[in-house]
């Protein structure tokens, strides 16, 4: 049998490889984003991605989006909170928090409504959906996530299923609800005006729809 010339060998590895790894974030500033409500969101000398609100200032949430939308994909972080912090992911919302705040908030039409939020919240603000809970609908496994520390973030949406990893454990997963959109725009949450979000390492794999 004769052997493959060695460049067709490599374009073929390359065609079976599969989807990589991009970077959502330029650790420069905030190209490719959209600020909703009056989140303060900048970026440190060492590309880590703040996000904090006015004190006694805050009006209902705030949020940064994504320019981009996506449909099957897997994304991932690193992120930091304070004690008592309340944000968030959203996946699938068409919205782009336009409800979220201002003289159009309307509670039953946020991005947890309309989309899907991945929950993160530390202390007193968990109740029943702790870190990486898929909220209103999935309570997350307890005792996965870090205090005082960074923790990973994983959540994929791949043919109809959420599924959230934190640290690398699987937390919390469902079904896509039939009715609601297959994309979206990513989107990080400042729930009121004592959140703090610190994110890293932000990047997403991108899968064909099927």
């Amino acid at each position: 049998m004769k052997k493959l010339p060695a460049l067709l060998v490599f374009f073929t590895c390359l065609a079976y490889a599969g989807p990589k790894w991009v970077s959502l974030f330029n650790g420069r500033n905030l190209d490719g984003w959209e600020v909703v409500g009056d989140g303060v969101w900048d970026v440190l000398s060492d590309g880590t991605m703040v996000g904090q609100r006015h004190l006694g200032k805050a009006d209902h949430q705030a949020w940064l989006y994504t320019r981009e939308e996506f449909g099957d994909f897997e994304f991932e972080m690193d992120f930091w909170t304070r004690l008592d912090g309340n944000s968030g992911v959203s996946i699938l919302d068409t919205s782009r928090g336009r409800y979220s705040h201002g003289v159009g908030h309307d509670g039953s039409k946020l991005p947890s409504a309309i989309g899907y939020e991945i929950q993160i919240a530390f202390g007193s603000t968990e109740g029943r959906f702790p870190t990486g809970s898929i909220y209103h609908y999935v309570g997350a496994k307890p005792g996965v996530r870090k205090l005082h520390d960074w923790n990973h973030l994983n959540i994929e949406h791949r043919n109809g299923m959420i599924r959230v990893k934190l640290n690398g454990q699987l937390v919390a997963e469902m079904p896509r609800h039939a009715e609601r959109a297959k994309s979206g725009p990513i989107g990080f949450q400042l729930h009121d005006m004592n959140s703090v979000l610190m994110a890293r390492n932000i990047r997403i794999k991108k899968y064909p729809a099927k």
